[in-house]
């Protein structure tokens, strides 16, 4: 299998660097100073034992691949804003043989959020959906940057809406050589469900980083609080704690944290952030089922004017988003919880 990396930031550049390490076939797919960075000098890769230089394929759309092979597996790593553009192009991409890479070519989301994989089955017959572990940076263009050790993330693959497969089976069999654990699993959603749950810090940390203290802890626990209450009112399963520590252990350490893919939205200033589809998925399902979501609507709504207008990442003090946090929760009704007042505040 030939393996079409559909946006070689951070989580792309990672899975196709590593993949090539492991002797398969990839080819990159970038735009602008990224993709002139990487074919001009390669892709470079920083990783816990120094940086690697991986002189791969790169191509700025499927016109410079002529038509695609029926063994070609399109992996996409673009922001979920992205997708349908991205979706849209390569879907119409002839393969050799006849048809189109829609009707014929497997897609593999690996991306936050669960809506990709909805808006890729809208377009695709064959759609795989892939919940992602894996610290990665994009840092400038050309290199991209994945600490993991030993492993390098941890990738829960299995068929979209539902169910394996034969190609979810060889697509995790290549993930496992390439210093990934791949489970594949017949109930992906669940656990990129639990994932989502991870993500609606993503916001908290674009606009505050460094963000530290109890009340900052507090103010992110009443923010995925909201979310297991929306999961719960919907019925909408997802992996429990229990699972995730007994699936990732500590096969993928790394030293210190990282302010995540919404920060570093903001910091390359794209104009575009995914928080309407991290806490926007929760606010999205507050209002379908009845459950009020004041903090991730706050969250969401910070951080897209934040991207529109090109705020520099971190630069909203902790102390103003907490005063506007403890705002947000007194004006839906909840006079209990408070932010910024010390030992005042409860969740």
């Amino acid at each position: 299998m030939r393996y079409i990396i559909i946006g070689a930031g951070a989580i792309g550049g990672t899975i196709g660097a590593r993949l090539a390490e492991a002797g398969r076939e990839v080819v990159l797919v970038a735009r602008g100073a990224h993709y002139a960075a990487m074919k001009a000098d390669g892709l470079r890769f920083q990783v816990s034992d120094g940086e690697h230089v991986h002189r791969l394929p790169v191509v700025e759309g499927p016109d410079a691949l002529g038509d695609l092979r029926p063994d070609d597996v399109l992996v996409l790593t673009v922001k979920t804003q992205d997708c349908e553009a991205a979706l849209d192009t390569w879907g119409a991409a002839p393969v050799a043989g006849g048809g189109t890479a829609a009707e014929r070519l497997p897609v593999v989301c690996a991306q936050n959020g669960v809506e990709s994989k909805w808006i890729a089955l809208r377009r695709f017959r064959r759609v795989y959906g892939v919940a992602v572990w894996m610290p990665a940076t994009f840092v400038e263009p050309g290199v991209v940057s994945a600490p993991g050790a030993p492993l390098t993330g941890i990738l829960h693959l299995g068929r979209h809406p539902h169910g394996v497969d034969d190609t979810a089976r060889r697509i995790a069999a290549d993930l496992e050589t390439a210093r990934f654990a791949a489970p594949v699993v017949a109930d992906v959603a669940r656990w990129q469900y639990a994932k989502l749950l991870g993500n609606l810090a993503n916001a908290i940390n674009a606009l505050s980083w460094p963000v530290a203290g109890e009340e900052a802890r507090r103010l992110y626990a009443r923010v995925r609080a909201e979310g297991e209450s929306v999961l719960r009112a919907a019925g909408i399963p997802y992996a429990s704690a229990q699972e995730l520590q007994e699936t990732h252990g500590d096969r993928v350490r790394w030293a210190g944290g990282g302010a995540g893919s919404s920060w570093q939205s903001l910091t390359r200033g794209t104009g575009t952030i995914e928080a309407d589809y991290l806490n926007g998925e929760i606010v999205l399902l507050g209002r379908l089922h009845g459950v009020a979501t004041p903090l991730n609507e706050l969250l969401q709504r910070l951080a897209t004017t934040f991207a529109r207008e090109r705020r520099p990442a971190g630069s909203l003090p902790e102390a103003e988003l907490l005063r506007l946090a403890g705002e947000a929760v007194a004006a839906a009704g909840d006079r209990d919880v408070t932010f910024g007042q010390g030992d005042q505040a409860a969740c």
